[in-house]
């Protein structure tokens, strides 16, 4: 049983982050590290403490928890000259180490104390991103990477614990990958990988759109 080292756990309110033709921009995408309690409670839709300000593209079932592996950061800082970037720097809920979207497959599922999650797409970043960390072209640097982090429904909600471990409690049998689904929707995808992406039942209804089914 694989299991996922839980490096943070972070959640974040919607705020001010900046203006956009003038109008000021609303986002939950600064996330914050739970200092305490020692237990959150997790539902269909959001962690404790953490919500979503455009609920049009942002949050959901589909989008309930965002995992992002901190195996990626010092890439990052060196690609970007930023010392800084740290856990929570790209939105994440949940800050991992062990694995990355070469392993992590659509349709797993992870065990998260009493809760129950499963693996649904990869994440494009809109606008706010760039917003967020200050660097004019990170939404596109970050779909161009295909470090993409990914997205989890809730299976079955409860207690979860801010210290991990979190364990892969089943493997999906298509090991159809985060990065596959990343690659799937990219301009020119292989016909067949698209075809295979689309066959496996969990992925999520927004990534079938990105796919045009």
């Amino acid at each position: 049983m694989t299991v996922v080292r839980l490096v943070s756990v972070n959640v974040g309110l919607p705020a001010v982050i900046g203006t956009r033709q003038g109008r000021p921009v609303h986002s939950g995408i600064v996330k914050r590290p739970v200092a305490g309690p020692e237990t959150l409670k997790l539902g269909e839709l959001n962690l404790e403490g953490d919500r979503q300000a455009d609920l049009s593209v942002h949050g959901g079932a589909e989008k309930a928890v965002y995992a992002y592996a901190s195996d990626h950061l010092p890439a990052w800082r060196a690609e970007l000259l930023r010392p800084d970037i740290g856990v929570g720097f790209f939105g994440e809920n949940l800050s991992t180490e062990g694995v990355i979207e070469s392993e992590v497959a659509i349709g797993d599922v992870w065990a998260w104390g009493d809760a129950l999650l499963q693996v649904c797409q990869p994440r494009w970043p809109c606008f706010k991103l760039t917003m967020r960390s200050g660097v004019s072209d990170m939404a596109a640097r970050f779909r161009g990477s295909g470090r993409t982090g990914w997205y989890l429904r809730v299976l079955r909600g409860g207690e979860v614990p801010v210290a991990g471990p979190i364990t892969v409690a089943e493997r999906h049998p298509a090991g159809v990958t985060i990065l596959d689904a990343h690659h799937a929707a990219l301009p020119r995808a292989p016909g067949d990988l698209v075809e295979r992406v689309l066959a496996v039942p969990a992925l999520s209804p927004e990534w079938r759109r990105h796919l045009g089914a």
